[in-house]
């Protein structure tokens, strides 16, 4: 089954300021491991919604905004996708990521990573 993990975005990776190097040698670290066992498919970080931008359809008609977007506790900051066995594995190969972080960051780091299953196909229902 496959996942994607979407972790949050904050103030500071939302103002443009780059994450700890300590926070990235880390994550490559855990990156390249996850890669080896052919759990990781694909990773990414990605640049604040001030380089982005917001397509809407109301009543039939599109609309696009340029960023920066109003919810910052709302923006994905990065995104990885895993092959993983079952939603548990999924949540525990979450949680590892997240205690990277915790233990990086430290004790006043705030984070958020939501987990979701990817439909695999047509006749994939997703639960």
């Amino acid at each position: 089954m496959r996942f994607m993990m979407m972790v949050k975005g904050d103030r500071q990776y939302e103002a443009g300021a780059p994450p700890a190097p300590e926070l990235v040698a880390a994550m490559e670290q855990l990156i390249q491991e996850m890669a080896s066992t052919g759990v990781l498919v694909d990773a990414g970080g990605l640049l604040p919604s001030a380089a982005g931008a917001l397509v809407r359809c109301r009543g039939g008609k599109l609309s696009v905004h340029d960023g920066p977007f109003a919810e910052t506790k709302e923006l994905v900051g990065g995104y990885a996708i895993l092959n993983a066995g079952s939603r548990e594995e999924a949540i525990s190969l979450g949680r590892r990521f997240m205690q990277l972080h915790a233990d990086v960051l430290g004790p006043t780091h705030e984070g958020e990573l939501e987990i979701r299953q990817m439909h695999d196909g047509p006749s994939d229902s997703g639960s």
